[in-house]
């Protein structure tokens, strides 16, 4: 979750129908900021990370075989190598973000895209992983204390966060569009293509904003956009099974995860393109985020890097139907959100 904007969107995209109401529950029963169960590391516990247990549907579960790399390990600072322990901050409290954070099919265990990725990137620091789960706010509170070591949590790049904390860079921050899988029509990139489609997208959020951007501009072409909004995405849903919208624009993650659950129905849905959640002129990031001058940026980066370079990566966001929101690389303090659009 990023800036305010950003978290209202994914607060109002993620999370879909009845699974609001398990998530809550779970969560909930977590308390204020505790360390979080994590699903099993693997039938081979030393060098194996397992991605997507307890999912629920929402991923296909994989053990990953990742080395600890003595190099990237030594550029740490000594307080943790000395620690052992890479503690990893989850703000997923109260209701979760399925697929990125959530608690599992067990009632109890938080599992989700961000927490299995710190625990890749612990492996290869040659550290143990111990998550804790909080607030979205504690989550800052704790990287600001120095007793959590890095925040995985969907945590915008921006400027002004820069201030205060260091960025290690591992997907893009991108929104989508989702369509019936019977639908011909994909988003090519320009918003020309939405001429003469219904979309539907949440009131209030980051999407609204461009897509509303684009509704004008394409007004003053002499071209229509229709805009719809519904309560809650189970009437979105239906909107769109209906053929009541041509597409629904949301957050990536949330419609990933939608059409992961929804492949086996009489009417599955498809991504049909997507857009950064920055706005045209910038390609948002998602970022590991540690607190500024703390050291961990560099060897976390160097640990994403690895991760991209032997496979278990792209082998991750696979597991997650996330693979369209990849990087080439991890970068240290990326260009980020500017001020004007923190």
């Amino acid at each position: 979750m990023p800036s305010t904007r950003f978290r209202s969107r994914l607060t109002r995209g993620l999370i879909a129908g009845t699974v609001v109401t398990a998530l809550a529950t779970g969560l909930s029963a977590c308390g204020g900021d505790s360390a979080a169960s994590t699903p099993p590391a693997g039938k081979n516990a030393t060098g194996t990370v397992t991605v997507g247990a307890l999912s629920n549907g929402a991923a296909q579960q994989a053990d990953l075989k990742v080395s600890a790399v003595a190099s990237i390990r030594a550029g740490l600072p000594k307080s943790v190598i000395d620690s052992g322990e890479l503690v990893i901050g989850v703000g997923a409290l109260p209701a979760g973000s399925a697929p990125l954070n959530f608690i599992g099919s067990d009632q109890k265990t938080l599992t989700g895209a961000e927490p299995d990725f710190g625990r890749l990137v612990a492996a290869v620091l040659g550290l143990k992983p111990v998550v804790k789960n909080s607030t979205w706010e504690n989550l800052f509170v704790g990287i600001d204390s120095g007793k959590t070591n890095v925040g995985f949590s969907n945590i915008t790049d921006t400027e002004e966060r820069k201030k205060k904390y260091e960025f290690a860079s591992y997907r893009q921050d991108n929104l989508a569009f989702e369509v019936l899988k019977s639908s011909a029509w994909n988003f090519d990139g320009d918003y020309k293509s939405l001429a003469g489609k219904t979309v539907a997208v949440g009131a209030g959020t980051n999407q609204e904003k461009i897509l509303l951007e684009w509704q004008s501009k394409l007004t003053s072409e002499g071209k229509k956009l229709t805009v719809k909004y519904f309560p809650d995405n189970n009437g979105t849903y239906l909107a769109l099974s209906s053929g009541k919208i041509d597409a629904y624009f949301g957050p990536n993650p949330g419609i990933a995860y939608h059409v992961t659950r929804n492949a086996g129905t009489s009417r599955p849905t498809r991504n049909a393109g997507k857009v950064s959640g920055a706005g045209a002129t910038l390609q948002g990031l998602i970022a590991a985020t540690s607190k500024k001058d703390s050291g961990l940026a560099k060897p976390v980066a160097e640990a994403i890097n690895y991760l991209i370079k032997n496979g278990q990566y792209a082998q991750w966001l696979a597991a997650w139907n996330l693979t369209n929101e990849a990087v080439s690389t991890s970068q240290v303090n990326p260009p980020g959100l500017p001020l004007s659009n923190s």
